[in-house]
């Protein structure tokens, strides 16, 4: 018996290219959000790193096969609602390069999202 089919492992073989590419923009914005978090600390880092645990959360339950459809519909507007709140509590431009990389990865988890959602109807 594989270790897929016991519920206790991820499941690879249900995860494709798409899967994968969200996967890295999510891994690439969580990275950005932890390390934030830990900079600022206070109330505000820990914002950052409750972004982040909702990241590595979608991760995993996208990777375990658990309720994907419903980590896509709620993916969008958690990774959305980041992107309005760093531009309201910002003064942009300029856009420092950490986070330009975290907004490009964002723009594209979401683009991801869209896709899987519009894909697995």
């Amino acid at each position: 018996m594989a270790l897929a089919d016991d519920g206790d492992a991820a499941d690879d073989r249900s995860v494709t290219l798409l899967h994968w590419i969200g996967i890295a923009a999510a891994t690439v914005t969580a990275g950005v959000h932890l390390y934030l978090g830990l900079q600022i600390g206070g109330t505000f880092g820990a914002a950052f790193l409750v972004a982040t645990a909702g990241f590595l959360g979608g991760i995993g339950a996208v990777l375990f096969d658990y309720r994907r459809r419903l980590v896509y519909l709620l993916g969008i507007p958690f990774t959305a609602g980041q992107i309005v709140m760093w531009y309201a509590f910002n003064d942009v431009p300029p856009v420092p390069p950490i986070e330009a990389v975290d907004k490009l990865a964002q723009v594209a988890l979401i683009a991801v999202l869209v896709a899987l959602l519009r894909r697995d109807k």
